[in-house]
């Protein structure tokens, strides 16, 4: 079977194929593989320079990329490309980041708060480590990396903080199936909420990106029987499109919401989605948790 091509990125599109984040500047936690690295090499495109704050600085036995490798792909659009190994539980190295961009490229316009953890196991199952480590990477993270950039985004033109997290549905079965990962996930969907509403007369554009499938990431992959789930996942493109769409619109007509990729991009005109699958046909695929 021949393999449907991506669609085009609907804001190259739009501008007739202009860079439509010349000039701007983002700061992402993670970012050194999979939706992460995808979301930089897509804004890269569009013009942006990137400061990627990540704990991988030299190559892992079962997971691909470094913040070096990320930096060298990232630059090979012909802008900026800061790597920053760090660890967004750490207030010291994330402070550390946030100057270190600002210095490098003269501000900030973007967050993207990309780091996540992952752990799917029972109440009786997870252990308090990785209870810990969820909620310090997913929610702490997501606060501390999103709280010491607001001085820097408040002197952008066009600011916004985009989160990778599901919107809030409280339907008991996502608790009651992986309670530890989905206060952790819905943590971070708390932070948006409070900070668009905390945000609104800053002008700075706080929203939540959420896939509507499974995605083709390590995290998946690795997991027991992955490889198979893998196959009704979508390619990571289709986040890094949406979040394309999002980061180039108005800050001050887009904050307060949780988007979902898909339904971003049929917005935008986009209506054949086959491209994006890693095999599967539309009506197999796997749909994401928390929707």
């Amino acid at each position: 079977m021949t393999e449907s091509p991506v669609p085009q990125n609907p804001v190259a599109d739009a501008v007739d194929g202009a860079r439509p984040f010349a000039g701007r500047t983002v700061l992402m936690s993670g970012g050194s593989r999979g939706i992460g690295l995808a979301i930089a090499l897509e804004l890269a495109a569009g013009g942006a320079n990137i400061a990627l704050m990540a704990k991988t600085a030299t190559a892992q036995p079962t997971l691909e990329g470094t913040v070096y490798t990320a930096a060298e792909q990232i630059r090979a659009h012909g802008v900026g490309a800061l790597p920053i190994v760090g660890d967004v539980r750490n207030d010291d190295d994330v402070q550390s980041a946030v100057e270190a961009t600002v210095a490098e490229f003269g501000g900030i316009d973007m967050v993207v708060n990309n780091a996540s953890a992952i752990d799917l196991s029972t109440t009786d199952a997870v252990s308090m480590k990785r209870y810990d480590l969820m909620h310090d990477i997913n929610v702490r993270g997501t606060f501390l990396l999103s709280k010491l950039s607001l001085d820097a985004l408040r002197r952008s033109e066009n600011p916004h903080i985009l989160t990778l997290s599901p919107p809030l549905n409280l339907d008991p079965k996502w608790a009651g199936a992986n309670l530890a990962y989905t206060m952790a996930k819905y943590g971070m969907s708390m932070t948006t909420l409070g900070l668009a509403e905390e945000l609104r007369g800053d002008g700075i554009a706080v929203n939540s990106l959420w896939p509507a499938t499974l995605i083709n990431t390590a995290a998946i992959r690795n997991m027991p029987g992955g490889e198979q789930l893998i196959r009704g996942a979508r390619k990571e493109a289709i986040v890094s499109d949406a979040a394309a769409v999002i980061l180039a619109r108005p800050a001050s007509e887009c904050s307060g919401n949780f988007f979902i990729d898909e339904e971003v991009l049929r917005g935008e005109g986009v209506t054949d989605f086959t491209g994006y699958s890693m095999g599967a046909p539309e009506d197999q695929l796997v749909p994401d948790m928390f929707l």
